[in-house]
């Protein structure tokens, strides 16, 4: 299953990926970006659910980007190799 999702995400993941072998990481690194990822999608849900119950159209615009955001970090963080979560926190 994970190599199905890998290629199905390869397009997203390419930006992150790279051959060098990652000097700064740490499995923490993972772990935060994972539950990071969750926090965004979770913010982008409550921000849809508020917009639709105050009729705000407006309100879409945030929870399309923290949705955007979150899944970016959710596939990276579960899917991405090492060098890639490394990248994706700014490490050289």
């Amino acid at each position: 299953m994970r190599r199905f999702l890998t290629k199905v995400f390869w397009p997203l993941l390419r930006f992150f990926e790279t051959n060098q072998r990652p000097k700064n990481y740490r499995r923490s690194h993972r772990i935060v970006l994972i539950a990071v990822g969750a926090l965004f999608t979770f913010l982008s849900l409550a921000s849809a659910a508020s917009a639709y119950l105050n009729s705000e159209p407006g309100g879409v615009i945030p929870a399309v980007v923290f949705l955007c955001v979150g899944s970016v970090a959710l596939v990276v963080g579960t899917l991405g190799s090492n060098s890639a979560v490394s990248k994706m926190w700014g490490a050289k």
